[in-house]
């Protein structure tokens, strides 16, 4: 579960809290990924002690209430290493939305995939004016390897967008004859 490592690799540094953790996360990688739940952090690192690869402890605080410590297990170490070096490799294909969108509008004919392909291609352009300026702004190295990799990602789905309505006008245009053939099928009708 990534989770579960990036958590077991922000304690490598060195034992932390909760709220610490959160914090060291989203400084890492929060740009991209988002923040992190703080109550799923905790589920997160219930699940770490109880599989053994972190332990808890209460440090007593004379001013707050006791703040619980998260320490890296030697087991913890081990499986993090063992994650750390196997290859990832994407186990659910290439699920994206943006595929379901040029379907619906080869269906629904030329006008319906040229609004999207348009919506989409000023979307992408805008997404990448905002990475480009958050990369700009970026020091520290991994945060900037991740942002570059938004920025790849954003320019082939730009590159996606911009060659579908060259390939797909034909199935498109096929779907326009066939609603204006029969206008039932456009309503849903039988």
């Amino acid at each position: 579960m990534p989770l579960s490592h990036a958590v077991l690799a922000l304690l490598a540094d060195g034992p932390s809290h909760g709220y610490e953790l959160k914090s060291k996360f989203e400084s890492a990688v929060g740009p991209q990924w988002g923040g992190l739940n703080i109550g799923h952090l905790y589920q997160i690192l219930d699940r770490l002690v109880r599989d053994g690869h972190v332990i808890r402890s209460h440090v007593a605080q004379s001013d707050r209430p006791d703040k619980t410590l998260y320490r890296l297990t030697e087991a913890g170490a081990d499986e993090l290493r063992e994650w750390a070096v196997s290859p990832w490799a994407r186990s659910s294909g290439f699920r994206d939305e943006l595929f379901l969108k040029l379907l619906a509008g080869t269906r629904l004919g030329p006008e319906t995939l040229a609004a999207f392909v348009s919506a989409q291609r000023r979307t992408y352009l805008s997404d990448l004016a905002a990475l480009t300026r958050l990369r700009r702004e970026q020091d520290d190295p991994l945060v900037s390897l991740l942002v570059d990799a938004a920025i790849a990602h954003t320019r082939a789905d730009l590159q996606v967008v911009d060659g579908a309505e060259e390939r797909l006008a034909a199935l498109a245009a096929h779907a326009g004859e066939l609603h204006a053939v029969r206008p039932e099928a456009a309503a849903g009708e039988t």
